[in-house]
């Protein structure tokens, strides 16, 4: 009793489980050790770790692909809220995938101009705010400034400005803006916008990692190496995925756009 006493009291917070060790079972103790893996001392939870860590350098040594880490949030969060960052990757890929439908689009149609955004002296509106927009024939919109006739220069500046490829040519308060031909030239362009567009989203992401990565890091006066370590893998992995996430919406998006 005593023994199993002492050997639980040391028990660290982390207490992570690997997925590939799910289908298999987990890890049993080291012989010696009266309990469980999940309720087992220190040195059982470092060995398994060391274990772990070396196994997966001996597959990346060979080609293979190395074991995933899985981490409950809830064993971590007082170190990281790990759903919080999964979160805020969510969001970056989300914010692609509607910068891909609002403004990278073959045919542009009124709805492609409504969230532009406009700089004015008052602040920053999106365009179906400031001006009435209608399609006046496959070859031209209409955007009239009637309501805002102040924000006329503004709103012509930021559909020029829009990246979608739009000339727009002002007459008083309306803003004539004529769409451009379905040429080979502006599929390519828009292709170049998406990949652009990608990029941009990617260094988001490395952003969320890094500031992830920074607050673990500040845990390294109470939390183990081994700890740090996980957690590093574990939001890297994260990232790998949203990365890769994004990877097939330019590749899906690159096919609509050169047909």
């Amino acid at each position: 009793m005593a023994l199993a006493l002492r050997c639980l009291r040391p028990l660290p917070a982390l207490l992570l489980r690997c997925s590939s060790a799910v289908p298999r079972g987990l890890p049993r103790a080291p012989g010696g050790c009266p309990a469980p893996l999940l309720e087992g001392c220190s040195q059982c939870v470092q060995q398994m770790l060391l274990s772990r860590q070396m196994a997966t350098k001996k597959a990346k040594g060979k080609g293979q692909s190395q074991a995933k880490v899985n981490i409950s949030p809830a064993l971590v969060e007082d170190i990281i809220n790990l759903e919080e960052t999964s979160e805020d990757m969510q969001a970056v890929i989300e914010a692609l995938k509607e910068d891909f439908s609002r403004n990278l689009n073959v045919r542009t149609s009124p709805g492609a101009l409504d969230h532009i955004t406009v700089v004015t002296k008052d602040g920053k509106f999106p365009l179906n705010q400031l001006g009435q927009i209608s399609q006046k024939s496959q070859q031209l919109m209409v955007v009239n400034m009637t309501s805002f006739p102040e924000s006329t220069a503004a709103a012509a500046k930021a559909i020029r400005e829009s990246g979608m490829n739009l000339n727009p040519e002002v007459d008083g308060t309306v803003i004539r803006v004529p769409v451009p031909k379905v040429t080979r030239e502006h599929r390519e362009s828009l292709a170049k916008l998406a990949k652009q567009a990608t990029n941009k989203s990617k260094e988001a992401l490395r952003k969320v990692r890094s500031r992830s990565i920074t607050q673990i890091k500040k845990s390294k006066s109470r939390v183990s190496e081994d700890t740090i370590w996980l957690l590093e893998k574990q939001i890297q992995q994260m990232a790998d995925e949203a990365a890769a996430e994004m990877d097939k919406l330019l590749a899906a998006k690159t096919k609509e756009l050169l047909g």
